[in-house]
């Protein structure tokens, strides 16, 4: 199953603290932001890489160039996932932006997304890293990759979450088996309003009250 779980003890460090519920808003968004560029070093691992030699001051080196660095699009759905995509942008500096914009609805004990804004650039043959803290149910991840690939077809297709629970991963891989997701924790539960136990609670209210 593509799911890659970032266990590196800073990375670990750092989602502590999100956890925290003591943590305040300015040093959650820098926790994501600092998450964000983890998530991306952690990407470029399974990127295509080829060797190359270049020219030093002083004689010649050996050294290798990551392909694909310039077909990144990078999508976030507002708003909790800014402070992240900040963080991604580090890490992948060439990628060009789309925004995704969606609302939960409960009815009945059903969950569902209303999709309300997208703009995002073409995705033909891009890499597609989706960026959302929390992967809950995953009805927004897959409402989300539904909107992308309605626009066209990516060479690859991301998603990198803080925290994801089995459901959600299940969701987006049944509907999406092609995709590869990224999180630094697997939380089990979830509790009656979709929220992920223990989680760090609703992710966008934390970062910008």
């Amino acid at each position: 199953m593509p799911v890659y779980l970032i266990d590196h003890p800073y990375a670990q460090h750092v989602l502590t603290k999100l956890r925290d519920r003591s943590t305040a808003s300015l040093e959650f968004r820098k926790g994501l932001v600092r998450l964000g560029r983890i998530m991306g070093y952690e990407v470029a691992r399974r990127f295509p890489k080829r060797e190359a030699v270049v020219r030093t001051p002083l004689g010649e080196a050996r050294g290798i160039v990551l392909e694909d660095l310039d077909r990144v699009v990078i999508i976030e759905v507002l708003r909790a996932a800014m402070p992240l995509v900040e963080g991604l942008l580090k890490a992948f500096p060439e990628a060009r932006i789309g925004v995704i914009a969606a609302r939960r609805r409960e009815e009945g004990g059903a969950v569902s997304v209303d999709v309300y804004y997208v703009r995002i650039p073409d995705v033909e043959g891009s890499v597609v890293l989706i960026a959302d803290p929390m992967l809950a149910t995953g009805v927004t991840m897959a409402s989300a990759i539904r909107e992308v690939l309605k626009r066209g077809t990516p060479k690859r297709l991301l998603v990198a979450s803080v925290i994801a629970t089995p459901m959600g991963v299940e969701r987006v891989l049944a509907a999406y088996p092609h995709a590869e997701i990224y999180a630094v924790a697997i939380d089990e539960f979830l509790d009656k309003n979709g929220f992920i136990v223990p989680g760090l609670g609703d992710a966008g209210d934390r970062a910008f009250g």
